[in-house]
């Protein structure tokens, strides 16, 4: 058995329809990613990860970067376990009124240009497909692997705190849910 663990990015510089379409960390968000490489580093050697990937955006690349640094590891870019692709043609300050409205139902009824659902489950595959990973992404990555895994057609499930880590066991190729990452404590994204 192999452990995979599921990190949502730190507290981003700036927020949705800001005039920064890849913020990086803030303050705030620099000290959560310390933490949570403290957190991974202090678990048993023997279900520590031993990989760092990260999705292709500045948030998750910064947030993984401690840990990586810490074990020395490589940071491994993956799209796949990147943001929720905006419908083409959508306006950037159109993407937050169409995720709030997203969120509020299921994975098959997100309108858009692309399967949505399919997405969800290329998400799944991608992070089991990473044995031994600290995997760095984002609140609805994270909530696309934990629908699939629970077969809820819903999109939201958990809204992960900046920085939480989810804990997932991957056994004889299927991934497991051992523990959910922190929930946040305000509506923030």
């Amino acid at each position: 058995m192999s452990r995979i663990y599921l990190i949502r990015h730190a507290k981003p510089s700036a927020g949705w329809g800001a005039d920064d379409d890849d913020p990086g960390l803030d303050e705030t968000g620099s000290a959560q990613a310390q933490a949570a490489a403290k957190s991974l580093l202090a678990l048993p050697q023997a279900v520590r990860p031993i990989r760092v990937v990260s999705s292709p955006l500045r948030r998750c690349q910064e947030t993984a970067r401690p840990f990586a640094a810490a074990i020395g590891a490589t940071l491994e870019i993956d799209p796949l376990v990147g943001e929720i692709p905006t419908p083409r043609g959508m306006a950037a300050d159109a993407r937050g009124p169409w995720l709030r409205k997203a969120f509020t139902g299921r994975w098959s009824e997100i309108e858009g240009d692309r399967d949505y659902d399919a997405w969800r489950r290329e998400v799944t595959e991608a992070v089991a497909s990473r044995p031994g990973a600290a995997v760095f992404s984002h609140f609805v990555a994270i909530n696309a692997v934990l629908t699939t895994l629970a077969g809820e057609p819903q999109m939201i499930t958990l809204r992960p705190d900046h920085a939480s880590i989810s804990t997932f066991a991957l056994e004889d190729g299927r991934l497991r849910l051992i523990e959910r990452g922190r929930e946040a404590s305000t509506q923030v994204l």
